[in-house]
């Protein structure tokens, strides 16, 4: 018989102001300062502004190091561009991985005037976190996905393994995401690995989770793992996000656009940032 987890936490996604960008950030909060190794959900759903310039609107160029950002496109492209000379666009049901390793410069710009992503920042363990950068753009047409046999269940799969379909973007450490797209009625058992911290978010719509629990949008649910994966029911129509991944256990900080184990390591890619070591992105 399946065990199912129960949820450990439900954590609202309140608007912050990002720059000129207003996302919605359940993680991290007061409620979960880091959910290894989940370490940012930022969601955001933009509008050109009248007589704004699609080329100087979303994100400018700017360093990571230390980390994975990753951006699922639910609504509209982006285009991104980096300092080692990578140029894509990746459209709805498309996604981005980028291995920022030991530094790179990056921007990403919409390519429509309604722009809906989710960014999560994904930690890098110890031992890759000066690796050479690297960057998987993954299109809608060749992510491999799951169809219930009602037709009212489609999981994108991204990374990892769900349902024993497989992600084509490689990862350093177990991570499997998926983008769900649940019809009102819809039901589907997703199995977890016991060992993996994981979450659902919810873009829209409404869910069961379990036998009672009743999730509204915008809100983050961490199950405890104490199970073997997770029932959930669309009593509207609903997009999620699914992630789970084995812990790293590894101490984090996390500054500015950095994400590294020690102070001393987050000065030094500030000093690295500033000095070019992590590379130049002129857009034209």
């Amino acid at each position: 018989m399946k065990t199912e987890r129960t949820i450990q936490q439900l954590i609202p996604a309140p608007l912050q102001s990002m720059g000129e960008l207003r996302v919605r950030q359940p993680l991290p909060s007061s409620q979960l300062p880091y959910h290894d190794p989940f370490v940012l959900l930022h969601h955001s759903h933009s509008f050109l502004r009248d007589g704004e310039n699609l080329n100087h609107a979303g994100v400018g160029p700017h360093p990571h190091r230390g980390f994975s950002p990753v951006t699922f496109v639910f609504k509209g492209g982006v285009r991104h561009r980096d300092s080692r000379g990578n140029d894509r666009s990746v459209y709805e049901g498309g996604t981005q991985w980028m291995n920022a390793g030991l530094g790179i410069m990056h921007s990403e710009r919409p390519l429509s005037d309604e722009l809906e992503i989710i960014q999560m920042w994904v930690n890098t363990p110890m031992a890759h976190k000066k690796d050479q950068p690297s960057y998987y753009p993954l299109l809608k047409e060749e992510t491999p996905s799951f169809v219930s046999e009602d037709g009212l269940v489609t999981v994108n799969v991204i990374s990892g393994e769900l349902l024993g379909i497989k992600g084509p973007i490689p990862t350093f450490t177990p991570i499997n995401s998926a983008s769900l797209y649940l019809k009102a009625g819809g039901k589907i058992y997703l199995p977890l690995p016991t060992s993996h911290n994981a979450f659902l978010y919810l873009l829209d719509g409404k869910l069961r989770v379990g036998e009672q629990t009743e999730v509204k949008p915008r809100y983050m649910v961490v199950p405890e793992n104490d199970g073997e994966g997770i029932t959930i029911e669309a009593l509207e129509d609903t997009r999620v996000l699914l992630m789970s991944g084995e812990p790293i256990g590894e101490k984090i900080i996390a500054q500015g656009p950095f994400v590294m184990n020690n102070e001393i390591e987050v000065m030094e890619a500030y000093r690295d940032f500033r000095i070019g070591k992590m590379g130049i992105l002129i857009e034209e």
